[in-house]
C-alpha cells in the first residue's frame, strides 16, 4: 500500500467541514437528532467526517458483466478463450489486440455478448473459480457454457443496469475490487463481515456446506469444506476438501461483531427471512451472534427495514444489507429488480439526515462464473477471487473534477479494505492478526476513493426503474439467495 503524503494527512486534520455523530451504542440506534451533531472522535481522518457506513451486498457479477466498455475503467469489450489450446503452467506473452489490451499466445478472441438478466446461472464455486482463472490467464470461463462455450462471455445492456452506471457517474466506481477468496456467495458473505474464514493457520472454508443447510441451525451431521496450501507454492491457489470440514457454526475466527460490540459500535445486518431455512446473511453460521444477544438485536428481518430506518432515525453506525433473491441480480432469477433496490437503499439513505455522514460500498459477493480480464493477485492460497464491481457514495466521495463528479479508482482493494475502512471511521482495532489470516491489516483501505477536502456534495436521487414504495410492498421470497 503507498502510503499518502503527510501533507494530506495534514489538511485533512485541519479542515473539518462535516458532520457526523458518534452512532449510537451497540444495542441501539443512531436517533435522528444525533445524525448532524460533530464528531467527538479522534484518530484517523475517515473518523472526522464519516459516522456511518453502509455496505450493500449484492449477488453473483463480474465487474465485466456489468460495466463492460465503461469510460476510464479496466473493462475491454472482449474477452479470451484458451478453447483448443495446450494446458499452460504459467500466465502467457500477450498479443496486442485492436482494443489496446490483448489474449495470451494462441487463445480466441471473443467479443462480449450484450444480454439481459434472461442469461444463464453458471457455475460459480471453487472448482469453477480455478478453471476460470486459469493460472492467472483470465481464459477458462467458455469451459460453463449450458447452451453455447461463450455464454460466460457477457455484458447486460447498460440500460438495465443504469442506476449502477448512474451511481459510477456521480460518484466512484472502483475497478480493482476482489473478494478475499476464490469461490462462491458463502465464502463471499463470511469474508465480507470477518476478514478471514481461516479454520485454522492451514485450513480455509470454502463454498457452501452440504445441502440446503449452511448455518448453526443445520441438521446434526451436516459437514463444511475447506481448502489446505498449495505444496507448491503457499501463494497458488489451494486444494479443496469437499465435506471433510466442521459443522458450519463457526467460532474459529472472530468477526467485525466482536470488534464492534466491544467499542460500542451500533451495527445492524438486514436479511430476508426464510421460511424453514434460516436467513440468508454470514452471522447465522457464527456461533458469537448466532447463539448470543446480537441475534435478536442486530440481526433485522426483513431486509426492507433499511428502507425506513433512515427516515426514522434508527440507521446504526454500520449496517449491512443482504437483499431477496429477486433484488439480488442473481443470474438464476432472471429479474431485473436489483438496479432499482440499490437505488432504493441509497435514495433512503441519501434523502435522510445521515447523508452529511454517511458513506456507502455496494460490491457483489461472488464474480458468478462470469468473464472478467483481470488477473487477481494471489496474497496466500485462498485467494484472491475474481473481480467484482464496487461503487462507493458519499458527500466525501473522490470527483475527477468539479464538472466531472465521477471517478474510477483503480487502486487494489479486497474485501478486507471495506472493514479496514469501518475500523478507521471508528478507530477500532483490526479484528485479529494477520497470523490468523485476517486480511483487514494488509489491505488497502477504501479511504483512498474520498476527498475530506473537496466541498461535501449534497445528494442527488439515483433514478431507477421501479421505485422504493415496489419493494416496500414485495412479498418475501422465502428462498435462499444463494446456494454455490
Amino acid at each position: 500500500m503507498v502510503p499518502k503524503p503527510l501533507l494530506i494527512l495534514t489538511l485533512l486534520g485541519l479542515v473539518a467541514t462535516g458532520c457526523s455523530s458518534n452512532g449510537g451504542t451497540a444495542n441501539g440506534a443512531a436517533g435522528n437528532s444525533q445524525s448532524a451533531l460533530p464528531a467527538t472522535t479522534t484518530g484517523n481522518p475517515v473518523s472526522k467526517y464519516i459516522s456511518h457506513v453502509v455496505v450493500i451486498i449484492q449477488e453473483n457479477r463480474s465487474f465485466e458483466n456489468f460495466f463492460a466498455g465503461y469510460p476510464g475503467a479496466n473493462a475491454p469489450t472482449f474477452g479470451c478463450a484458451a478453447q483448443g489450446t495446450k494446458k499452460r503452467t504459467m500466465p502467457q506473452r500477450m498479443r496486442p489486440s485492436s482494443s489496446g489490451s490483448g489474449c495470451p499466445v494462441g487463445d480466441t478472441e471473443v467479443p462480449l455478448k450484450q444480454i439481459t438478466f434472461d442469461g444463464p446461472d453458471l457455475a460459480h464455486n471453487w472448482t469453477a473459480s480455478i478453471a476460470d482463472w486459469d493460472k492467472g490467464n483470465m481464459d477458462g470461463f467458455y469451459q460453463y457454457g449450458f447452451k453455447y462455450p461463450y455464454e460466460a462471455y457477457s455484458y447486460v445492456q447498460q440500460s438495465l443496469v443504469a442506476p449502477y452506471w448512474e451511481i459510477a457517474n456521480q460518484y466512484v466506481l472502483a475497478d480493482a475490487m476482489f473478494p478475499t477468496e476464490f469461490g462462491g456467495s458463502f465464502t463471499g458473505h463470511l469474508t465480507l463481515v470477518a476478514g478471514t474464514d481461516d479454520l485454522t493457520p492451514s485450513k480455509a472454508e470454502v463454498d457452501f456446506p452440504d445441502g440446503m443447510y449452511d448455518d448453526c441451525d443445520s441438521p446434526k451431521g451436516t459437514r463444511s469444506s475447506f481448502i489446505t496450501p498449495n505444496k507448491q507454492s503457499p501463494y497458488l491457489p489451494g486444494v479443496r476438501h469437499r465435506l471433510a470440514g466442521p459443522f458450519p457454526c463457526f467460532h474459529q475466527w472472530s468477526t467485525m461483531a466482536e470488534d464492534l460490540d466491544t467499542n460500542k459500535v451500533s451495527w445492524k445486518y438486514y436479511a430476508t427471512r426464510l421460511l424453514g431455512a434460516g436467513m440468508w446473511e454470514p452471522f447465522e453460521a457464527m456461533k458469537y451472534v448466532r447463539k448470543g444477544p446480537d441475534w435478536n438485536q442486530n440481526i433485522i428481518a426483513p431486509q426492507t427495514k433499511i428502507l425506513t430506518d433512515p427516515s426514522n432515525g434508527e440507521l446504526a453506525s454500520v449496517s449491512w444489507v443482504s437483499p431477496s433473491k429477486p433484488d439480488s441480480d442473481h443470474p438464476g432469477d432472471h429479474s431485473d429488480l436489483g438496479p432499482s433496490w440499490v437505488a432504493s437503499v441509497v435514495n433512503a439513505v441519501g434523502e435522510s439526515s445521515y447523508w452529511p455522514t454517511t458513506a456507502i460500498v455496494v460490491v457483489w459477493d461472488d464474480w458468478g462464473g462470469w468473464y472478467d480480464n483481470a488477473a487477481p493477485p494471489e496474497p496466500d492460497y485462498r485467494g484472491l477471487g475474481i473481480r467484482v464491481p464496487c461503487l462507493i457514495i458519499s458527500p466525501y466521495a473522490r470527483e475527477t473534477s468539479p464538472s466531472q463528479p465521477g471517478y474510477v479508482s483503480h487502486t487494489q482493494y479486497e474485501y478486507g479494505s471495506i472493514l479496514k475502512f469501518i475500523e478507521e471511521a471508528f478507530n477500532l482495532p483490526p479484528i485479529g492478526p494477520p497470523s490468523g489470516g485476517y486480511t483487514d491489516t494488509r489491505a488497502t483501505s477504501i479511504e483512498d476513493a474520498f476527498d475530506f477536502t473537496q466541498q461535501p456534495r449534497p445528494f442527488r436521487k439515483i433514478s431507477s426503474k421501479y421505485p422504493l414504495s415496489h419493494f416496500l410492498h414485495e412479498p418475501p421470497s422465502n428462498e435462499p439467495v444463494d446456494t454455490q
